[in-house]
């Protein structure tokens, strides 16, 4: 049976900007989820991590090496010295739960990104009433398996969570030809999507099979990360559900010339 969820209540497919638009300000900074909506997006996608002393912060890495000035996993790190690292060498990083203050109107998927943050998130989340605003996904199986059994505690509504790794490649197996894996049913239950690459190297991942087979188990297709538009155009003619792009203004303009473009957010000019 096919669930409601408010993430999902979105006419046509869903434009996200990936770590906030990375291609245009530093990843994951508040000047990128601004940019975002300024352009019209409401959904931002982003990663979380949790602070050696339980602060929930929208970063990807798990250390602050790669895209900081500072150095150090952010697990092992109170958040005062998170808090003065700067991504790009000009941007602070900012706590999930002011991300979720600062853009009410949005919507925010979330890729846990290390089993520390299991537990301040989902008390971020209680804190915020921001059960119906959110997606939760992750490359772990397992992290997604203990976020959901944290849910209940907190709320009766339903949230929005994807599929795991182990559930995404029974599909993927189904969709060309496998045998039906009970996998799939037992990872559906509970899920409103598929978020997976767009493609394997030279492969395409994302299939009109692999859609339609989606589809009838009830769950979206979102694809990541899709930066050129003759991506954005197939994957559209594909019947996708939901694109993830650094590149914010080619996609929102590839939408556009489609009539895909929400309304209530008609195309500013670019930046």
């Amino acid at each position: 049976m096919r669930r409601s969820y408010e993430f999902l209540d979105h006419r046509g497919p869903i434009p996200f900007a990936h770590r906030g638009g990375a291609a245009g300000r530093p990843e994951n900074s508040m000047a990128a989820f601004q940019r975002a909506t300024d352009l019209g997006y409401r959904y931002l996608e982003t990663d979380a991590h949790a602070t050696a002393d339980g602060v929930v912060v929208a970063f990807h890495d798990r250390t602050l090496d790669r895209v900081t000035d500072r150095t150090g996993a952010i697990a092992r790190l109170p958040y005062a010295e998170v808090a003065k690292a700067r991504i790009g060498g000009t941007e602070p990083i900012p706590r999930l739960e002011d991300v979720l203050g600062s853009f009410p109107e949005a919507r925010v998927n979330i890729d846990l990104k290390d089993a520390p943050v299991i537990g301040p998130l989902a008390e971020t989340l209680r804190r915020t009433g921001a059960w119906n605003r959110v997606c939760i996904t992750s490359f772990s199986t397992r992290r997604l398996a203990q976020m959901r059994a944290r849910l209940p505690q907190f709320t009766d509504h339903e949230v929005c969570m994807a599929l795991g790794p182990r559930g995404l490649m029974a599909l993927r197996a189904k969709s060309i030809g496998g045998p039906t894996a009970k996998l799939v049913r037992l990872a559906a239950t509970g899920v409103a999507c598929a978020q997976v690459p767009y493609g394997l190297g030279p492969v395409p991942f994302v299939t009109e099979a692999f859609i339609d087979h989606a589809h009838r188990l009830g769950l979206q297709v979102h694809a990541w990360t899709v930066n050129d538009a003759a991506t954005m155009k197939r994957l559209l003619d594909l019947g996708i559900d939901g694109i993830m792009t650094d590149e914010l203004v080619t996609l929102r303009d590839v939408m556009a010339s489609r009539g895909l473009w929400p309304q209530e957010n008609p195309p500013p000019a670019p930046s």
